[in-house]
């Protein structure tokens, strides 16, 4: 096994030999690095037009394609090259009897990860492998470092989040998962906007965060020398749109949570919220299996082998603790007692919590990852939902619910809270929470209870995690695999 000053001194041999080949090209009067190279094909258009050609049959049909050199094989006066781009891989034939012999040679030799650009006719190789015969090159970039190794893909997991460039290089089913992402995304989109709702944009830089319990990212704005969030959610502008009359909203775009890294948990992820007026908690949960149903005909065939289709199975939060913990929350409604009975079943759950947070620590360690079919778990204590609306028929409680597929929860609905007297109540009752230690308890928000005095109609709200989503359609098990640049610790 090579020594890491001979692995050294091998890397640098490699980029010094990459150097001289570009000032080979330079020297020849040939642009290493030109400016454009209109008229691409895809390669997977290509493919797909040609489907049917036989083995070893030639066309007249001429085609330009361009992407990154991943193989060579062949000597003599023909070769095979494999490029690939973002749709796909083809092969190319290079003959000298068809190239000038010092074009010939120039593309024999570049190097792998080398970007080129193709003209030529296409056809089916003897052994049925749809090629491009190559009648002229252009050479669009010249790589100055190594692809990495060819026949096992980037495997090193930190390497892959770290430097996503490389794994999308390496890895056909790394591009394949973000290429299906997109899809999810702009069918969630499109689904929205023939239901009537408005894509709007809220402030991501807010001077009271809030719309979720967590701790935020602080920073200051020098010109207006002022503490500023990022925001957790975008829930309360939102809201205050719905106040304003635009009566179905949503945002799609990026939350930040300062707050620990899980393979459920990035600080920095996608939401979508959607907001609709005159609608409650029931008729978000029928909105959001209808938009979960189009998200995963859009990520096509490779979906994880579950049944989206209305109606999920419906649980309330007592019921679903109480069928994996023996515990009935909701007869336990003192720290103390629910402690006592935590203990009684030796379940492990940290002590210094408030009773709500000790419901929320039941639920998703003992509850959560049993949960893999599409769920709604309902029916929430008030305590862990300050801007839910209590339940019509349960005191103490409100009328919420979390969407759980795969064992993670992915969305999060109520019927929202538009009583503003009461709306006061629940802060004062978060500040309180918050003078007792809990970093997490929302922070006063006064514009926004102005707004609900304005008068808010009766509205349901939803917010579904879009990593989170992607992850259970894919049957991804790590938020970083599905995010391109996740938050990484230093190397």
């Amino acid at each position: 096994m090579p020594s890491v000053s001979e692995l050294g001194d091998q890397t640098s041999d490699l980029l010094a030999s990459r150097r001289g080949k570009l000032e080979r090209l330079r020297s020849e009067g040939v642009e290493p690095f030109p400016h454009t190279f209109a008229g691409v094909t895809p390669v997977a258009s290509v493919r797909e037009r040609f489907s049917e050609l036989a083995a070893g049959e030639d066309t007249e049909e001429h085609v330009r394609v361009a992407g990154r050199l991943a193989a060579r094989r062949g000597q003599g006066k023909m070769a095979f090259l494999d490029l690939d781009d973002r749709s796909g891989r083809v092969q190319l034939q290079a003959k000298a009897d068809v190239l000038e012999p010092v074009d010939f040679e120039r593309l024999l030799s570049l190097d792998l990860g080398d970007l080129i650009g193709v003209d030529g006719a296409v056809l089916r190789s003897r052994r049925g492998e749809l090629s491009v015969r190559v009648e002229s090159f252009t050479v669009l970039a010249k790589s100055l470092r190594p692809p990495p190794e060819k026949h096992h893909g980037l495997q090193d997991v930190e390497t892959r989040h770290r430097r996503r460039e490389l794994d999308l290089m390496a890895n056909e089913q790394t591009r394949k998962l973000f290429a299906t992402r997109a899809r999810i995304v702009a069918a969630v989109r499109r689904h929205l906007d023939e239901e009537g709702f408005l894509e709007v944009e809220t402030p991501v830089l807010q001077p009271v965060y809030g719309g979720a319990l967590a701790r935020p990212f602080t920073t200051h704005h020098n010109a207006l020398d002022r503490t500023l969030y990022l925001r957790i959610a975008t829930e309360l502008y939102l809201k205050r749109l719905i106040v304003g009359g635009l009566e179905r909203v949503y945002e799609l775009g990026k939350d930040f949570r300062n707050e620990g890294l899980s393979p459920k948990h990035n600080p920095e992820f996608t939401m979508l919220e959607f907001y609709e007026a005159y609608a409650d908690y029931e008729d978000a949960a029928r909105r959001l299996e209808a938009l979960v149903a189009v998200a995963a005909a859009a990520a096509g065939p490779d979906t994880a082998p579950l049944d989206f289709s209305a109606p999920w199975r419906r649980v309330t939060l007592r019921d679903a603790i109480l069928e994996h913990t023996g515990l009935d929350v909701l007869a336990l409604r003192d720290r103390e007692a629910l402690l006592t009975g935590i203990d009684e079943r030796g379940l492990e759950l940290p002590r210094d919590r408030t009773w709500a947070q000790l419901v929320d620590d039941l639920l998703s360690k003992f509850v959560e990852p049993k949960l893999i079919e599409p769920t709604f778990v309902m029916d929430y204590p008030v305590e862990l939902s300050p801007f839910a609306k209590a339940h019509r028929s349960q005191p103490g409680l409100v009328e919420r619910w979390e969407g759980f597929c795969q064992g993670i929860e992915i969305a999060n609905a109520f019927s929202e809270l538009n009583d503003p007297d009461e709306q006061r109540a629940r802060f004062d009752a978060q500040a309180a929470a918050r003078r007792a230690g809990d970093e997490e308890a929302q922070p006063y928000d006064e514009l926004f209870v102005e707004a609900l005095e304005h008068g808010m109609p009766p509205t349901g709200g939803v917010g579904l995690g879009i990593d989170r989503l992607v992850m259970v359609l894919t049957g991804t098990r790590s938020i970083r695999e599905v995010v391109l640049f996740p938050a990484m610790r230093e190397p």
